[in-house]
């Protein structure tokens, strides 16, 4: 059975410092023990409402004028996979045949002439979905670790020329501490990047050079520096005057590092907002401000920038971020490390010019 860490414990008592004065923290074999008074207007019963949904047993007991509360983990959670709700299973579908499209059209696919064709699309559907689920449950998973409620993902059907807009889970209760907050947020870029790299690397294997000229019709994909040392890996004798043709998979892989990039710009209640909030507390609203403003400049490089950035500010609203109980306790060790790994992720997936 894991235990509590001293950390864990010191976050837990953040949550209730405005019920509960700490006077002395022990610990004894896999419990932590906090003695102290409750303050003026506060009782037993607030601190159990805002505990209720943390992972830990809590037990109270009066010793003399102080009380004392004893806390360790419940039994690991069994996380049981919920009942599928019918709009989240007709958008997988729906979405499932829009990608499944957008692949069978790379292919050369004309699904007027012939409808079954479309099947020819599936290395590329099968990707993308992969990668986007993986994403999603990353995030999932994490939520209801933490005991935080979430819905599954909703996948975003569209006519587009890859079939999506993405997908998303909806987040339906409050978030109170750092690391739950940092580990939800950073789960499910780090799922897709870890899903995408493999089929960026198989797809370039599968994907053709071609000579550059004139004549070439079609959409020019920007490179990231990842991409950029995979192509010249792959194709070490790539000349200036070749590019390469993607295949279908890698295709979907590149989309996964652009979605996985975009989703760690640290704005608002982006994955990369979320992360940045939990690592840098009350200084997150400036780098947030800065971190929109910064993609005007960036639209001379792309267009693609100010559409984004006009997006996220039309559905955000704000670049702020709901507030956690414990914003001044520092993050533990491994935390901050997955906050420098997305950090790396998102450098090595940026970007500057993602369509030409």
């Amino acid at each position: 059975m894991e235990n509590i860490t001293k950390s864990d414990f010191k976050s837990l008592l953040t949550i209730i410092e405005r019920h509960f004065l700490v006077k002395k923290v022990g610990s004894q074999g896999n419990e932590f023990i906090a003695r102290g008074t409750l303050l003026s207007g506060s009782s037993i019963d607030d601190i159990k409402r805002m505990l209720k949904k943390e992972p830990y047993t809590i037990e109270f007991q009066s010793v003399g004028d102080d009380l004392q509360l004893r806390a360790k983990y419940n039994k690991p959670i069994v996380i049981k996979f919920p009942e599928i709700p019918r709009i989240n299973l007709i958008l997988f579908i729906l979405t499932i045949f829009t990608t499944l499209l957008a692949g069978a059209i790379m292919e050369g696919v004309n699904p007027l002439k012939d409808p079954l064709g479309i099947i020819n699309g599936w290395p590329f559907s099968v990707t993308l979905m992969l990668i986007l689920g993986f994403h999603e449950f990353g995030h999932y998973y994490f939520a209801r670790k933490h005991n935080v409620n979430a819905t599954l993902p909703y996948f975003i059907p569209a006519p587009t020329f890859i079939g999506t807009f993405g997908a998303f889970i909806k987040i339906k209760s409050p978030i109170y501490r750092k690391d739950a907050l940092l580990q939800i947020g950073a789960a499910g870029p780090i799922a897709g990047f870890i899903m995408a790299v493999p089929a960026l690397i198989i797809g370039l294997s599968l994907s053709q050079i071609v000579e550059i000229s004139s004549a070439n019709i079609g959409i020019t994909l920007g490179d990231s520096i990842l991409i950029k040392f995979l192509t010249a890996l792959i194709f070490p004798n790539l000349s200036s005057t070749q590019d390469v043709m993607l295949h279908p998979i890698a295709f979907a892989g590149w989309i996964g590092l652009l979605v996985t990039m975009l989703n760690l710009l640290p704005i608002g209640q982006l994955d990369g907002g979320h992360i940045a909030y939990a690592m840098l507390g009350r200084k997150y609203d400036r780098v947030s401000k800065f971190a929109l403003l910064a993609l005007i400049p960036m639209g001379l490089l792309s267009l693609n920038w100010l559409v984004w950035a006009v997006l996220i500010f039309v559905l955000m609203r704000t670049t702020k971020h709901p507030p956690v109980n414990d914003i001044d306790m520092p993050l533990s060790d491994i935390n901050k490390r997955i906050g420098y790994i997305c950090l790396a992720i998102f450098i090595l997936c940026f970007i500057p010019i993602p369509f030409k």
